[in-house]
């Protein structure tokens, strides 16, 4: 699959950035159903924190109309995850562009192993981006979480 940097379409521009209006990030949040109305307190941490951050930007307004972000140790592994984008910009092709923007970053960095947990109902979406069913591979998650 051909990747290319970028290009801005219809306004839209997607970068990777180390900040960004917590405000912002926290509406893409709950846009994707991933909050529960509680403004968590280390948004500004989420973003600074990441291997790669990526904003899509609506340049008319310069507000942020989706993101994803990339977790690694900067060497083997990197792992997609919170890729959302608000539901009046969907179908324009801005997730692939948030994606392909992630993957180019690790691919820069000497990163191919990439991977993330697709929600029931995206495999497609992935599938078509270069994502495959890692056979005989079960996601998982730390039962007891906080308390």
């Amino acid at each position: 699959m051909e990747r290319r940097k970028s290009e801005k379409k219809d306004n839209i521009v997607v970068r990777l950035v180390k900040d960004w209006p917590a405000q912002e990030i926290i509406e893409l949040y709950e846009a994707g159903g991933w909050w529960d109305g509680s403004v968590p307190s280390g948004v500004k941490d989420i973003i600074s924190g990441s291997f790669a951050f990526a904003v899509a930007v609506d340049e008319r307004s310069g507000k942020a109309i989706g993101m994803g972000r990339v977790l690694s140790d900067g060497i083997s592994d990197a792992y997609v995850q919170d890729v959302i984008v608000l539901p009046e910009y969907r179908k324009k092709s801005i997730g692939k562009r948030i994606i392909a923007e992630l993957i180019d970053h690790c691919l820069a960095k000497k990163i191919a192993w990439i991977s993330l947990i697709a929600e029931s109902g995206t495999e497609k979406f992935y599938s078509g981006l270069g994502f495959r069913i890692m056979e005989g591979h079960t996601p998982m998650k730390y039962a007891e979480g906080l308390k």
